[in-house]
């Protein structure tokens, strides 16, 4: 019976259930390859989506890593600006709250090595923000001081929640050194002014990110970018040469308190800029600070605006940006424009009487020269020569050449704000303005134009882009462009650029010559001197310039100096010569540094290329010559353009103008307008002078107080 009961309960595995178990084997089978082919598909086309909603799901972290911006050197290597490392504080305040015993060390740590980070502060984010990740104590320390409380964080292993996030800020070792050419930048990298605006984008380079999930395991998956730095650029200024004109115009300014001072000191074979300055020099490392300028009451009485106006003034470049009569100056490109046309020659002669009449309107000159030659109407600024070659020339000729020597039109230097000048259009150009126009009154012009255009007068006839930058070099060294020098157009012949150098140089050693303070025992120099008389002519005020080049006969440096108003001189006394002088007195200490020797005898000069010329990161520019308020500033060669001269009356009758003159007064002669902001009789202003912030930028990259910053959670 049992047997029968076990041989009952026994089944077979029959063909029927192995088809069932198989059919069933098969059916998993064409799922999991039907789910795999839906997977892959997936994958393929939403596989991103996926991931980062995966992601999104996970705690995510991520850290800028900020890129270094590019230094600014000068022509020999000198760092003038530079990015320096700096570390921010970082307290991670949910951190350091997830055990109680690190509280107080953390907190005593912070306070021992940071003297602005008090307890109170710490403990009201505590109270307030606990589940805070980041919040920056305190910006812009130092590596030496990050390691201070990095030692104790290695001594307590209480300590946490404390981190450092690495950073840059823009340092300027010379502080007020080419501040016009360099510019300065506010917060977040932003060029503003000078090469620092200019090359700004090449400057800059790209933030690197340090990036990563943590997921449930805890696990950290991190993937880093690294930050690209920004290029190098290598400017054409000579640091040493810019700290000298610069401590040259300070000195001259204390004693004469000119309204602007320009200095340009120029390459007439390439058009690169060794200096350039003014009066208006101000710390880069703090462009906002107004206290070298005026007084703390003066700043308090002052509105947004006037104080907007009164940086602005400061920052503007005044070598570029600045338009005014040349005067005299001019007259060496009236000249060349006959000759290059064989209208006038070198043998030709001219009858100097005191001025001319023109259309009832009687043009003076400073003095009854007589009978000149070409070379002597140059050399003595006979107004009334020039006049007769104007006249000769006509204003349509007058009017292709003063566009053809760049003035009206930028030059295209390579720094920001560039005001292009306003010459009278051809059709409005009547005979008295073209008599007036001949010596360099009636139109206004920049610095960079007239040192651009004499350039091309005397280094044979060739008109080069002034620039600023020459090579610009990446973060591993390499040299990314070489910008040499631009040949723009053939201005005059080697002829005529010829007789301008001989005129130049016996203008400066030539007896009669108006521009003898200018001479270099050593040195041929060669020159024209400039008195231009400003708007409201009655006033009597005048501009003072000279513009000059080294070695007359192969010139290897062109100098130029513009002196608005001198105040402390009395309008009677204003004359080119101190112009001259002051000239005079900056070429003596330059010309070593520019590797320019003398070919004859060097007795009186400085030769010595010791003279420490960089304002210090450590030393000032020193020299033992004589301000101009140290010496006789009245004129003793009675040849020079002088406000003293004979003069004549002149009848302005432009009616362009908003002052009609009945009788003007005349320097250099008739030389006329500087343009005065706050002179009711002025030329229009170009829409092109200068790049005019309207707000107060944010220069402070790093930030050395207590301050808080607003709290990010990455």
């Amino acid at each position: 019976m049992r047997n029968a009961l076990r041989e009952k309960k026994i089944k077979k595995f029959t063909n029927k259930m192995q088809a069932k178990l198989l059919l069933v084997f098969c059916i998993i089978i064409i799922t999991m390859i039907g789910l795999i082919v839906r997977l892959v598909h997936i994958n393929r086309t939403d596989g991103e989506r996926y991931a980062k909603k995966v992601l999104s799901q996970q705690t995510y972290t991520s850290t800028v890593i900020p890129f270094q911006r590019g230094s600014i050197l000068d022509r020999k290597g000198t760092v003038l600006a530079t990015s320096e490392k700096v570390y921010n504080i970082i307290l991670d305040v949910k951190f350091m709250l997830e055990d109680k015993k690190y509280l107080t060390p953390t907190i005593k740590a912070l306070t021992d090595c940071y003297d602005s980070i008090k307890e109170e502060t710490v403990m009201d984010l505590v109270n307030k923000r606990p589940e805070s990740r980041y919040v920056i104590l305190k910006k812009g320390i130092n590596y030496e001081k990050m390691m201070q409380f990095k030692d104790k964080e290695e001594k307590d292993n209480n300590i946490k929640g404390v981190w450092f996030e690495e950073d840059y800020v823009r340092k300027y070792p010379y502080k007020t050194l080419a501040s016009d050419v360099i510019g300065f930048t506010s917060s977040g990298n932003v060029g503003n002014w000078g090469i620092e605006q200019f090359y700004n984008d090449q400057l800059n380079g790209v933030n690197g990110i340090e990036y990563g999930y943590i997921d449930s395991e805890l696990k950290l998956e991190q993937t880093t970018k690294p930050a690209i730095n920004g290029n190098t650029i290598v400017s054409t200024i000579d640091a040493n040469v810019q700290g000298i004109v610069q401590e040259h115009i300070k000195k001259f300014n204390k004693d004469m308190d000119c309204l602007n001072i320009g200095v340009i000191v120029m390459n007439p074979n390439n058009g690169e800029i060794l200096a350039m300055a003014s009066n208006e020099e101000y710390d880069l490392n703090n462009p906002t600070d107004l206290t070298s300028f005026y007084t703390k009451k003066e700043i308090d009485r002052m509105t947004d605006k006037e104080r907007l106006d009164a940086l602005n003034a400061i920052w503007r470049n005044y070598t570029i940006s600045d338009m005014y009569e040349p005067g005299s100056t001019f007259k060496p490109f009236t000249v060349s424009a006959g000759l290059e046309e064989n209208i006038i020659h070198p043998n030709d002669t001219y009858v100097c009487d005191g001025g001319q009449s023109i259309n009832g309107v009687k043009i003076g000159c400073s003095h009854i020269h007589g009978t000149v030659d070409l070379t002597q109407a140059l050399m003595k600024s006979c107004n009334d020569a020039l006049m007769q070659i104007g006249a000769k020339e006509g204003k349509k000729l007058f009017y292709d050449y003063q566009n053809s020597f760049g003035m009206g039109r930028k030059t295209g230097i390579d720094l920001p704000g560039e005001a292009v000048g306003i010459l009278v259009p051809e059709n409005k150009l009547s005979p008295v303005d073209l008599a007036i126009s001949s010596f360099g009154q009636t139109f206004t012009v920049t610095m960079i134009q007239m040192a651009s255009g004499f350039s091309s007068l005397v280094n044979g006839g060739y008109y080069y882009e002034p620039h600023i930058v020459k090579q610009i070099i990446n973060q591993g060294g390499a040299t990314l462009q070489n910008i040499d020098k631009v040949l723009v157009k053939e201005s005059v012949s080697s002829e005529t650029s010829n007789f301008i150098k001989n005129a130049m140089y016996l203008t400066v050693e030539g007896e009669g010559g108006t521009a003898s303070g200018a001479k270099v025992p050593g040195y041929k120099v060669g020159g024209k001197t400039g008195t231009a008389q400003k708007f409201p002519r009655k006033d009597k005020r005048h501009l003072l310039s000279f513009i000059g080049a080294v070695p007359a006969d192969k010139p290897e440096m062109v100098i130029y100096v513009v002196l608005d108003d001198p105040q402390k001189i009395e309008p009677s006394a204003q004359s080119s010569g101190i112009a001259t002088k002051f000239a005079g007195e900056i070429l003596k200490d330059i010309l070593p540094f520019l590797e320019i020797y003398p070919t004859e005898s060097t007795k009186g000069l400085n030769t010595s290329k010791s003279t420490p010329a960089l304002p210090s990161t450590g030393t000032k520019a020193k020299s033992d010559k004589k301000t101009l308020g140290d010496t006789d500033t009245t004129n003793g060669n009675p040849n020079e353009d002088n406000a003293d001269g004979s003069t004549t009356d002149a009848d302005n009758k432009d009616t362009n103008k908003k002052d009609n003159i009945d009788s003007v007064n005349t320097a250099d002669s008739l030389e006329g307008d500087s343009l005065e902001y706050n002179n009711e009789n002025t030329f229009p202003e170009s829409d092109e002078d200068g790049e005019i912030l309207d707000f107060i930028p944010d220069t402070s990259e790093s930030d050395n107080g207590s301050d808080i910053q607003s709290d990010n959670n990455n």
